[in-house]
Order: structure tokens, then C-alpha cells, then sequence
């Protein structure tokens, strides 16, 4: 079997400034700038696949009528302040 995992290129325009800063980043780092974009597109796929699952789930609820009480929202806004 095979282990090797399989990689596809992507190419992306960066402004100037943002290479400046990658290019800061890698020398710091001693990463090279495609690890430091993959690592950084994996945190913001995560971010957002988790994000679109929390609200497509709040939706779920809202269909269904499950709604805070509003002595649900007092009790929070009481913890938390207004």
C-alpha cells in the first residue's frame, strides 16, 4: 500500500504586504511559506466547517421551536450584564 499522501498545486496572489509578513514569518520560523499556507488554510477551513455546523444546527433548533425562555435570556443577560 501506498503511504504517500497525494498533493495538488495551488497558486495564489498575495499582496505585497502580506508576502512581506509571510516572508518575515518563514525566516523566524525556519518554516518554508508552503507549510506556514497550508497550516494557515486548515485552521480556516476548520474555523469555518466548524462554524457552518454550529449554525446550519441552530437552524435545526429554530425549525423544531426551541427558543431560550425569557427567563433564559434574564438568567444571561443577569451573568453577563446587558
Amino acid at each position: 500500500m501506498n503511504t504517500m499522501q497525494l498533493e495538488k498545486m495551488l497558486n495564489v496572489r498575495l499582496p505585497q504586504g502580506t508576502h512581506a509578513r509571510l516572508t518575515q514569518l518563514t525566516q523566524a520560523t525556519g518554516r518554508t511559506k508552503s507549510f506556514l499556507a497550508v497550516e494557515a488554510l486548515e485552521a480556516y477551513i476548520s474555523q469555518q466547517a466548524w462554524q457552518i455546523t454550529e449554525v446550519k444546527a441552530g437552524m435545526e433548533e429554530a425549525d423544531r421551536g426551541e427558543f431560550a425562555t425569557e427567563a433564559d435570556m434574564k438568567a444571561i443577560f443577569a451573568k453577563y450584564g446587558n
